[in-house]
């Protein structure tokens, strides 16, 4: 807002204010940051800014619920292309995965950025060519991000249990459970990020590495979560998040139980990851249980908030930075990601014993749901140097070939070179679920990864699918709900009280948008990610929705087709109840 201008009067939209409540038309008025007043027909004032909304749905800022922008904010601080699709407001340092704690040793603070490297595929070296790594301590950590990172966005962030072990533990924190002084250790961290703003603790009982090797959490033992729960007892703001399995070992449902026994009669609000969406869990029979598991849970008085995704999964799968391979329990095939350079993958695709590993790997070891066990839809669409053949599937080019799926994807990528994606079919949604949880009081909507896995998918720019197919193409949502699920839902969820709604005396982080104009763009490569050897390497990103306004703080980050460059963002810390 330029200096002759001392508010913004927005006029003429259909104000959905993220309550649920039904919208209704009107005017919003905003001065420093922050919502004055809302009514119909407002009269404008001298020297104020007017946002014709005619058409329009105005609506609170969009909140991200699960991304992983703790490194990628440090390198890449627009957060493209978040603006153009309305987001106001990230939570980071889901799953456990966190940049603080550190510990002293530098070879276990690069463990954490390895595991960041590949759990959420993010290449290594901008984290350490960007980040400053000024901070040993959570809140030490916190006042950096403040003093050194400018966003379009505001953001808040867990504390990681897997840099918490790190931090006291080093690298035995992959091998064994905490001892009793470790623990302490480890809770008096925890109390040091909560005090600092942390929004809660984010822990892990999924993930393995690329070695089928337990992430640390999953080494921790009861009276080591049951220290860290009674910290939390002490901060009734903050939250538990969790990431259990339901794609791989299937272990969600014990790891659930186990985590309500242990916080049983403490006030504890728990977030797991949680009932799934996906066609194939429920026709698997695991949607069910785990949908009857959150149920009872929510009707025992339990605080437990299940999460879950919108979006069906569409996923490239690249040979340079990709977990897809490991997590479909296909190892072999995940040491050409690991090959340290290209010769080396290359030699690895062209090596017979190699081959015959694979091969066998891709029938026998993989997991029964993965892509691999059925690779006739599997895209050969995305070659480095346009040899080919392109836009057909990968059983179709191994049946010209006469060769297995295996052979023929490593005949493939040798041709096409190991820069090549290839792009897996997606994963059909299951609609009714969606639509269940969206509605659902206890649960936590708009997971999509954004800021991770940058050669897998762009999750950033998923939220839109909740308005431009579940609202305005399928008619199986209201506007007001699907509003209400990705803001205010969320803000009360994570304690963000001072915003998430409409009304007088929040704060003014709201977007503007037509339901005609706004789409889900197609995904494109863009090189602008540093690959640590003087160049750029590439993401996916996706245009703008485009929205016509984004505010935040009451700061416009989007308008006119286009982000403004401003970076008002501020780190939010949850508001005790």
């Amino acid at each position: 807002m330029s200096s002759d201008e001392t508010s913004i009067l927005i006029h003429g939209g259909v104000v959905v204010d993220g309550t649920g409540a039904p919208s209704y038309p009107g005017d919003i008025r905003i001065r420093e940051g922050l919502i004055t007043e809302v009514g119909s027909r407002l009269s404008p004032e001298p020297r104020e800014k007017l946002i014709d909304a005619s058409g329009c749905y105005v609506t609170p800022g969009l909140i991200e619920s699960h991304t992983h922008f703790d490194g990628t904010m440090w390198w890449q601080p627009d957060l493209d292309p978040l603006p153009g699709c309305g987001v106001t407001t990230v939570v980071m340092g889901n799953c456990g995965f966190a940049l603080a704690p550190l510990h002293d040793d530098e070879a276990v603070r690069a463990e954490v950025v390895k595991i960041f490297s590949f759990f959420e595929d993010i290449p290594e070296q901008p984290f350490f060519e960007n980040l400053p790594w000024n901070w040993r301590t959570w809140s030490e950590y916190q006042a950096s991000m403040e003093s050194s990172v400018r966003v379009p966005a505001n953001y808040g962030a867990f504390v990681g249990h897997i840099a918490l072990r790190l931090a006291v533990m080093g690298l035995e924190a992959w091998e064994r459970a905490a001892t009793s002084a470790e623990i302490t250790r480890i809770a008096a961290l925890l109390d040091d990020a909560l005090a600092a703003g942390a929004l809660g603790l984010s822990t892990n009982l999924m993930d393995h590495n690329g070695e089928d090797k337990p992430v640390p959490s999953l080494k921790a033992d009861d009276a080591e979560f049951s220290a860290l729960f009674e910290v939390l007892t002490h901060y009734p703001q903050a939250t538990v998040q969790v990431v259990v399995d339901s794609l791989m070992r299937m272990t969600a449902s014990v790891a659930v139980e186990r985590l309500a026994s242990l916080t049983e009669g403490m006030p504890i609000r728990l977030q797991w990851a949680g009932v799934p969406t996906l066609q194939w869990q429920k026709d698997y029979g695991i949607q069910q249980p785990l949908a009857d598991l959150h149920t009872r849970l929510v009707e025992q008085g339990r605080d437990f908030w299940t999460g879950y995704a919108h979006v069906p999964i569409t996923v490239t799968a690249s040979f340079n930075q990709s977990l897809l391979f490991a997590q479909s329990n296909e190892y072999v095939w995940h040491e050409v990601v690991t090959a340290e350079d290209p010769e080396s993958k290359l030699a690895l695709l062209r090596d017979p014993e190699w081959r015959a590993r694979a091969r066998h790997s891709w029938d026998h070891e993989s997991l029964e749901t993965a892509f691999f066990r059925h690779p006739e839809p599997m895209l050969l669409d995305n070659s480095a140097n346009g040899v080919g053949p392109e836009g057909i599937t990968l059983g179709e080019y191994a049946t010209q070939l006469g060769l297995h799926a295996s052979d023929a994807l490593a005949e493939w990528v040798i041709a096409n070179g190991v820069d090549s994606t290839v792009t897996m079919p997606p994963w059909p949604q299951d609609d009714d679920m969606v639509v269940q949880l969206t509605r659902d009081p206890f649960a936590v909507g708009n997971i999509n990864d954004s800021g991770a896995h940058g050669q897998l998918f762009c999750g950033s720019g998923d939220n839109l699918m909740l308005y431009t197919y579940y609202v305005r193409d399928a008619g199986i949502l209201s506007m007001e709900e699907a509003v209400h699920s990705q803001t205010g839902k969320l803000a009360s969820h994570f304690g963000f009280t001072d915003r998430g709604e409409l009304k007088v005396g929040m704060r003014a982080d709201l977007t503007v948008f037509r339901l005609d104009e706004i789409e889900r763009r197609t995904k494109y490569k863009k090189y602008d990610v540093p690959d640590g050897r003087g160049g750029q390497t590439w993401r996916w990103t996706r245009e703008p929705a485009p929205v016509r306004l984004t505010l935040v703080n009451g700061e416009a980050t989007f308008e006119n087709g286009e982000s403004t460059g401003a970076r008002p963002g501020q780190m939010v810390r949850p508001i005790a109840p």
